[in-house]
């Protein structure tokens, strides 16, 4: 019998793993668009700049070990766009097509949402990434652009695709915080 899947916040000894799995991509994926893999260092400043913030930082755990991580942070820095978050989901090459992005995911926006999100962005490099795109369908997002060769990666142009999904009331209503 498989071990459950335990979706939990990331925890400082998280890092070499998180480290690893975005190292993995950055060097073999074009999921993100980084080409120098960053260090432990770096991804540890980058998890204390999204927690600093209050948003989540997500990891999946099987048997002791981190399968994936999830984040979401600021869209763009401006005070206007302070209800409008973008996510990342990485995972490890073997984890890939369990489903367990969509797990993060689902936990990811229930999180946001909780913490008076609007709007979630998915900004997922490469047109042909049909798992990142695929699992952001499953959880209600929508297509809402394409930004053509916005990228050059492994010899190649690449395009970028928008999807977005609101959270809660999304812009039924003005925020509380105004």
């Amino acid at each position: 019998m498989t071990q459950p899947l335990l979706v939990r916040p990331s925890r400082d000894t998280d890092l070499p793993a998180i480290a690893r799995i975005y190292g993995h991509a950055v060097a073999h994926s074009t999921g993100t668009f980084e080409t120098e893999v960053s260090d432990e260092g770096e991804m540890a400043r980058r998890r204390a700049d999204v927690m600093t913030r209050g948003w989540p930082w997500l990891v999946a755990e099987r048997h002791g070990s981190v399968l994936g991580f999830a984040y979401a942070n600021a869209f763009r820095p401006r005070l206007a766009y302070r209800f409008c978050l973008e996510d990342s989901i990485y995972l490890d090459a073997s984890a890939r097509g369990q489903g367990i992005g969509r797990l993060l995911l689902t936990e990811l926006l229930a999180r946001c949402e909780a913490r008076g999100a609007r709007q979630m962005l998915a900004v997922i490099g490469d047109s042909a990434n049909a798992g990142s795109i695929g699992a952001h369908r499953a959880c209600g997002f929508e297509q809402t652009g394409v930004l053509r060769s916005a990228g050059w990666k492994f010899d190649r142009w690449l395009d970028v695709v928008i999807m977005q999904r609101p959270l809660g009331i999304g812009d039924a209503t003005p925020p509380i915080d105004q």
